[in-house]
């Protein structure tokens, strides 16, 4: 039997975390979504290098996202994708330079998203299942 991945999602907003959850789900990822920085340190944390896949938001309401990419760092090798709404070149620099492997800016197409999360994990796409847009 294959091995399912693992994808830690770390977004506040209940709708945009939903999202996430389903077009990973759907990509063949098993997720572990949770709506605060302290939780996503404590997941991380608890599940170390069996996590495939990190997904951060930059505004979350208990920290700053920059700041939880570095401690993600210490706790998980699996790549890093930060999902937010900040799209200054400067945001997308200091996202890359805190640790992240991607950058995605809200509002972003679900198949975006799907091909960027296989492709820092390094999978095929699930035969049989295409994005619905």
């Amino acid at each position: 039997m294959e091995e399912q991945h693992v994808c830690l999602v770390i977004e506040d907003d209940a709708d945009v975390r939903g999202l996430i959850t389903a077009v990973l789900t759907r990509a063949g990822f098993k997720v572990v979504a949770v709506g605060s920085g302290a939780e996503g340190k404590a997941s991380a944390a608890a599940a170390g290098s069996t996590l495939s896949l990190i997904t951060l938001d930059l505004g979350l309401p208990d920290m700053d996202g920059q700041d939880l990419c570095l401690e993600l760092r210490a706790l998980s090798p699996a790549p890093l994708l930060f999902l937010t709404s900040r799209a200054e070149e400067d945001d997308v620099l200091a996202g890359l330079a805190a640790g992240a492997a991607a950058y995605l800016t809200k509002p972003f197409l679900p198949s975006t998203l799907r091909e960027t999360a296989l492709k820092l994990c390094r999978l095929q796409p699930r035969s049989g299942l295409s994005e619905r847009r």
